[in-house]
Parts: C-alpha cells; sequence; structure tokens
C-alpha cells in the first residue's frame, strides 16, 4: 500500500508539473519558425531576400509595426518601427535573415531548407522524429535542424513571439528594429545605408541579437566583438615547377620558404612575435577579474577541440580574446596525397586573417607585418613577379590585402549593460554572463559610430549549433528562453538603471 501511494504522489507530481507548464506560446514559435526556416536564403539571390522580407514584413505589420525597405546599391534591408509613447526610450535591435551557403551532400537530411525535429539517441546520435510529436509534451532537449535555424531566424521568432506573449501596457520602450539581408556577405551596404537614414535609425540603445550563449547555457551578454580583416600572401619559386631529383637541391622551395617566412611571426607558445603587434594592449587588475569570472570550463574547451596545450596568448581562454590574432587559415603549394608528384613547387600561398580588437589599427597591424617581411629579406609585390624582378631579388613575396571589419566595445558599467543585467535578473534570477568581447566578428562597428549609441550583444542559440555549418541546428529550450528574454527587455524600464 506504501509503494501505490508514493507511487499516486510521483505520478500526481510529473501531472501538476506537466500542467504547470504552458507549451503552446513554444508551438506558436516553432509553427513560425519552420515556415520561416523553409525560405531560402541566400543573400546573393535577390529572389530569395524579396521572399524572407515579405514573409518577415507581413509578421512585423500583423503586430502593429510600420515596416519598410530601405534601399541599398545591393539588396534591401528591412525597417520596423512599433511606438508606444514618445516620452519613452527607444531600443533598436538588429537581426539578419540572410544565411551560410549550403552544401545538401554534407547534411544528414533531405534538404537544409525542409526543417526537421531530431532527438538524440543514448548513443548520442541525432535521429529525426516527426513532427506531430510537438502535438504531445514536447522534449526541450529536442532540435530543428536547418539552416538558419540559429543563425539568425530563431532569434527574429522570438522576438516576434515574446510579443505575442507582452500586454502592450507593460512595454518600458518603443521598439524598432532592422533586419539586415547581407550579414553572411560582410554587410558590405549597411554602414551607408545607416548614415543615410541616422533620423529613421535613432536609438537610445542597439541590441545585437546574433550569435550563441556561453557554452554553459547561461543567459549571456556580450559587450563587443573583434573585427577582421585579411590577406593572402604568396612566395615564388623556379618559374614552373621542376624535376626535384635535378634541381632539389638547387631552385629554392617556395613551401619551405613559406613556412619559414610564416613560422617567423610567431614564437613557439602562439605568441606573435612581430614587434609592436600587441602595443596599446595592457589587461589592468579589474579587467583581469572581469574575464576569469567568465566560467569556461578550460578542460573541457581542450577536450571540445581534442588539444593537449592552448596557445600561451593570455592565461586563459578569455585573455586570448583581448589580443588580435594572427591565423593561418589555409595553405596550398602543388599536390599531395595520391596526386603527390616529385617537383620543387613554383609557388605556394597562404591566406591569413587577423582578429581586430578595439586597441588594434588595422592599417598598423599590416604595415607591421610588411616591415617584418621585408626584414626577413623579401621584396613585396602586389601582383606576380615579372621575369626581370625574379632575377633581380632572391626573395619575393605577393601580398593580396583585403578591407577590414573593426571590432567594438562597449564599457560593461555603461547604463546599457546595467539595464540588461536588470532585465535578465529579473526573468532568471541570475547575473549574466557577462563577456568583455567575442572572439568572432559581427560588422556592427560603422552602425555603431555613425548612430552614436550604445550597444550590446544578446545572443540566444545554444553554442553547439553548428553555426555556418552542416547540420545546423537550434535547441528547443533556447527558442522558449529566446521569447522570456525578449519579454524581460521589453518589460524592463531603462530609466530605473
Amino acid at each position: 500500500m506504501i509503494r501505490i501511494y508514493s507511487l499516486i504522489i510521483f505520478c500526481s507530481c510529473i501531472y501538476s508539473l506537466s500542467a504547470q507548464r504552458n507549451d503552446q506560446p513554444l508551438r506558436d514559435a516553432i509553427t513560425d519558425l519552420r515556415s520561416f526556416l523553409s525560405i531560402p536564403n541566400s543573400g546573393l539571390s535577390a529572389e530569395d531576400v524579396k521572399a524572407n522580407i515579405a514573409w518577415l514584413e507581413q509578421e512585423l505589420n500583423d503586430r502593429g509595426f510600420q515596416t519598410q525597405e530601405v534601399s541599398t546599391l545591393t539588396n534591401p534591408i528591412l525597417f520596423g518601427a512599433l511606438e508606444i509613447d514618445k516620452k519613452m526610450p527607444t531600443v533598436l535591435f538588429y537581426m539578419h535573415l540572410d544565411g551560410q551557403a549550403v552544401d545538401k551532400s554534407k547534411w544528414d537530411q533531405e534538404d537544409p531548407f525542409i526543417p526537421v525535429l531530431k532527438k538524440q539517441n543514448d548513443q548520442g546520435v541525432w535521429q529525426q522524429i516527426e513532427w506531430s510529436a510537438m502535438d504531445q509534451e514536447i522534449d526541450y532537449d529536442w532540435r530543428i535542424f536547418a539552416r538558419s535555424a540559429s543563425d539568425d531566424k530563431m532569434p527574429i521568432v522570438g522576438f516576434l513571439h515574446a510579443l505575442d506573449q507582452t500586454n502592450k501596457a507593460d512595454l518600458k520602450c518603443n521598439i524598432k528594429i532592422i533586419v539586415d539581408t547581407e550579414e553572411e556577405l560582410g554587410s558590405p551596404s549597411l554602414a551607408t545605408a545607416v548614415t543615410e537614414n541616422l533620423e529613421l535609425l535613432a536609438a537610445d540603445a542597439l541590441i545585437i541579437n546574433d550569435g550563441p550563449v556561453h557554452r554553459s547555457g547561461q543567459p549571456t551578454l556580450v559587450f563587443g566583438c573583434r573585427g577582421i580583416t585579411s590577406f593572402h600572401m604568396t612566395t615564388w619559386g623556379p618559374i614552373r615547377s621542376q624535376h626535384s631529383g635535378h634541381y632539389g637541391n638547387y631552385a629554392p622551395n617556395p613551401a619551405l620558404r613559406l613556412s619559414q617566412l610564416l613560422a617567423s611571426m610567431k614564437d613557439e607558445d602562439g605568441r606573435v612575435s612581430i614587434k609592436g603587434y600587441y602595443d596599446g594592449i595592457s589587461l589592468d587588475k579589474e579587467t583581469t577579474q572581469i574575464l576569469a569570472n567568465v566560467p569556461d570550463d578550460e578542460e573541457g574547451i581542450l577536450e571540445y577541440l581534442q588539444i593537449n596545450t592552448p596557445d600561451q596568448v593570455g592565461a586563459n581562454y578569455q585573455e586570448s580574446l583581448q589580443y588580435p590574432s594572427l591565423n593561418i587559415r589555409g595553405m596550398k603549394s602543388a599536390w599531395v596525397g595520391a596526386r603527390a608528384r616529385t617537383i620543387v613547387p613554383d609557388m605556394a600561398t597562404a591566406a591569413i586573417d587577423i582578429r581586430l580588437v578595439p586597441e588594434s589599427d588595422p592599417t598598423r597591424l599590416m604595415q607591421l607585418i610588411k616591415d617584418h617581411i621585408i626584414n626577413q629579406g623579401y621584396h613585396i609585390l602586389d601582383r606576380e613577379p615579372t621575369v626581370e624582378e625574379r632575377l633581380a631579388h632572391p626573395k619575393i613575396v605577393t601580398m593580396a590585402t583585403k578591407g577590414y571589419t573593426l571590432p567594438f566595445r562597449t564599457e560593461m558599467d555603461a547604463p546599457i549593460g546595467q539595464w540588461l543585467t536588470a532585465a535578465i535578473q529579473s526573468e532568471y534570477k541570475q547575473d549574466p554572463v557577462s563577456i568583455r568581447i567575442m572572439g568572432g566578428t559581427v560588422p556592427m562597428a560603422p552602425f555603431i559610430k555613425a548612430l552614436q549609441v550604445p550597444a550590446v550583444i544578446v545572443p540566444m542559440v545554444n553554442a553547439d549549433n553548428n553555426q555556418h555549418s552542416p547540420n545546423e541546428n537550434v535547441q528547443l529550450s533556447y527558442i522558449s528562453n529566446a521569447m522570456k528574454t525578449f519579454h524581460a527587455i521589453f518589460t524592463t524600464s531603462m530609466h530605473n538603471q
């Protein structure tokens, strides 16, 4: 009898918990997310962009927004405004609806633009389940797999459905939203569009909804992001590839020279050894403590990366992000594997990217790199060398540089940070993970500078979402949390902070 009674109590508790949780708002959001994800969204396709804008503009209009398409030299940008009270502060939200290109053959589903629902089995493998499973009690660990599920369509849908769950009388701000259509292409037209529409976009705060939350899964505020610049570097050998038996001890090997040149730029601990590269960067005790407060699992990161020892640029992961990087993102010379040939190659090329921090000027860093290369005995060109140049210089390198996207960083004790922290605390009853600057790049610095507005990134999606990769996904619990986070932002007064 005691066992039966205990079972009745246990089942009653489960039923009570299930009854207390209302899954209908999540179901409604998922229905819209499925619809949105079914629209292909390459920023290179005018047809894709048009279809996505049409879907989202209707959704915004249905919720009372005044919308317009902001023309640019490339794709239009969608803008919406919901004015509550002119006396209230205005918050501008930035998101993007375009996604990375897809290779269907790399995905574990028929089509990346046909969203599928999956659950993880006991072996850790994600298995597809029927959408009808949503009609029963929802498992918040299930995931939706589709291109842009996490980057960046889910935050858009979370934004829309948070508004559905918020009484208009409870809103504490006027709301504006700008939706980029070329973020994955570097937002080439965004800065100009902002400059030409300053009055339209004027706001008291800018919130960027892009990227994943901290790996701990806790609510996260990110106060900046690194910028980026890049270049290709090519060293030259004989005019054409030569037989390694005849010229292997005679013709300089461009692959070896490129390797030596690259190796000269860093020490064995992974720190850039080019003089002056880290100038201007100083982490005081307060900043060091802020970075140490981020609950990174350093051992977990090593396990995730499957490496034994990290580079020693900083004392920990967060400190490493405070410095500009110098990363070899690809190398090529001749052939390898089954196609390898017994030759001295004619050329070798490396693709390099530099992640920028606010203290590092990209023009200065690029000049430091060029000066270093010259000091290694190289003659630098911006094109392929002529015959005369080949005969005149013992070492030649060609550098092809690209433009840059600048970083930004908002002071963590600024009013916008205090307001957003209060919003997170009100909803989750805990402090957010506050990150000084994230490693990736969001092309927002010109935007922020033009509007002269404080900005913070409020990420919404799970960290293991396969962003930019095959099998991109979003966990259902993060959709629910996105609605909660937006609701908290909408209903927390900025003036009380």
